[in-house]
């Protein structure tokens, strides 16, 4: 819906799945048509999770369905080497052992490039690989890219979310409000 002059036009989506990019809307009643470019919906519970092909911070090829058959802890972080994504990486390292034998992998995902990601997994010791998006292709088909709002200005950057994928690919649990000091705990309470 949107609004021109206080008077509401209600459009239909002519394009529905949630990979739709652009997304085509027609008003009802007129036949007048919009196109929205770069629209994804929200993944949700039960969605198939989009598929992705990439690198991770050494240059090895990583895609979803590498993960078949596993359960996948897909997270999203902002930046590498920052108080909140350190703490959220080390948590997961942490309990790394405890992850993998409940049945997960683990995978993160930043705009940062392949030296900082691997300045991380150095620093840090991080036993799970992190791939470079520095496209931005797999945080926007994850709806991890987005307006944020920081101290009162609305700006474009990465939404720290969290995606636990089934062995089949369907979105299981997903965390928008991540506590990063106890996100094991977090993805684990519903086990």
């Amino acid at each position: 819906m949107r609004v021109r002059q206080g008077i509401f036009f209600t459009f239909e989506a002519l394009t529905n799945t949630p990979e739709s990019s652009p997304l085509l809307l027609q008003e009802k009643g007129t036949g007048v048509e919009v196109q929205i470019e770069n629209f994804m919906a929200a993944l949700k519970v039960g969605d198939r999770a989009p598929a992705f092909e990439s690198v991770d911070q050494d240059g090895h090829p990583v895609a979803l369905k590498d993960f078949m058959g596993k359960k996948l802890i897909l997270y999203f972080y902002p930046k590498d080497d920052t108080p909140g994504c350190t703490a959220e990486a080390c948590n997961l390292r942490d309990n790394y052992e405890l992850l993998l034998k409940k049945g997960y992998k683990i995978l993160g995902v930043s705009a940062d490039s392949d030296i900082s990601h691997k300045k991380f997994i150095s620093k840090y010791v991080l036993p799970f690989p992190l791939i470079p998006d520095k496209a931005k292709n797999i945080l926007k088909a994850y709806g991890a890219w987005g307006m944020k709002k920081l101290y009162g200005k609305e700006y474009e950057g990465i939404i720290r979310t969290t995606y636990v994928i089934s062995e089949k690919g369907i979105i299981e649990k997903v965390f928008t409000k991540v506590d990063t000091k106890n996100h094991t705990e977090q993805i684990l309470a519903e086990d």
